[in-house]
This record gives structure tokens, sequence and C-alpha cells, in this order.
């Protein structure tokens, strides 16, 4: 099902999209793609002075910070580090004073941030999603807003992930769930016709 519509109040939020994770390998669309939705994204919800959020992760170079707890898939050994600048949100989002800039710590950008009281300060009552990976940041970040309340639109194009079916599993068994999926183009044309 594609987007129906946007509240008046809708902020766009972009999951990390940063240079340590844009620039790695993803499916079905590359990062370079997905940076330029997001960028044709922000720049169609900067036009028009709606929020644009834009969600990095980091953690402490030793790992006293990431969430705890075991899992079969291992964890970032205490003491490893990132290079310099993995962090460092991409420079085709950057540079605008006016963006929200939210750090997170965990898969999803609500637990342990302010990104929920950034939103309501602003009156935001729905969010439009992006970002890399589908099936991690953004799908943990679209469940949270789901039982925050938001109206959740997911933008398809302006997010991959690492793994086809993954990704494939989100969009087309979790997101429907959650809120309504479409293009960019679509989002970008419906966000024009509400604020007309």
């Amino acid at each position: 099902m594609a987007v129906t519509t946007l509240d008046p109040n809708t902020a766009l939020v972009v999951i990390d999209l940063q240079r340590g994770i844009a620039s790695l390998p993803t499916v079905p669309h590359s990062g370079p793609e997905v940076v330029a939705n997001a960028v044709e994204l922000a720049d169609a919800f900067r036009a028009r002075k709606a929020p644009v959020v834009l969600v990095r992760v980091s953690t402490a170079p030793d790992g006293s910070d990431a969430a705890p707890g075991r899992t079969d898939g291992g964890a970032q050994p205490k003491g490893a580090t990132r290079p310099e600048g993995w962090d460092v949100i991409v420079d085709e989002l950057s540079g605008h004073d006016e963006d929200i800039v939210v750090t997170k710590r965990n898969w999803g950008a609500f637990f342990g941030t302010d990104l929920d009281l950034q939103l309501r300060r602003r009156g935001v009552t729905q969010i439009v999603l992006a970002g890399i990976a589908t099936s991690i940041g953004v799908e943990s970040t679209a469940r949270a807003a789901h039982e925050h309340g938001y109206h959740v639109t997911l933008a398809t194009d302006a997010m991959a992930d690492g793994s086809e079916d993954a990704h494939d599993n989100s969009i087309q068994r979790i997101f429907p769930r959650l809120g309504e999926t479409g293009t960019t183009a679509e989002i970008v044309e419906l966000l024009a016709a509400s604020h007309d």
C-alpha cells in the first residue's frame, strides 16, 4: 500500500547516514543512492520549514556504553576502535544549522536519546524514515515510533541493508504493520501538496 497522507506536523528522521555506514556495501540500493534520496527528502522538508532529524550512532572507544547482553552474533571487542570520522554525518546531509542531530548508542533512535522530546516540542505527529540499515536502525526506530503513537511513513528507496532478505522482510512483512510505505518521489509530491 502506498503512502496516503502526511500530517501538517511531519518530520523527516534519517538513520545512520554517516561516513562509516553509508560507505558499506548495501542492497537493493547503494549507499550513494540512499544518500541522494535522503538529500532529496531533506531538501523538500527544509524548504517547507519541516523538521529534519539526522540520527547517528556512536559508541565510546572502550565500548562501555554498548548495550549489554549476550548475543549469538557477538559484540565489538572492548577497546576496538572505529576509523576516525566513522560517526560523522555524510557531507551531503550536514551543514544545516536548523537540523536536529541525535546521537544514539543502540539500534533504535528513541531509546536513550532525546528524539521523542525533540519531536513532541515541535508538535510532530508523523515521521518519515530513511537510512541504513533497513532491518536494524530503521526498523527499530519505526517500531518505537509506532509504539510512541507517531504515524510512520517509510521511504523505501531511501533505505538499504547489508542483506537483501533482511531488507525485503522489513519492507514486505514488518513495515506494513507499522505504517505506510512510499518512494522518495511519492513522499516529496505528497509533502508539496500538503503544504500548498
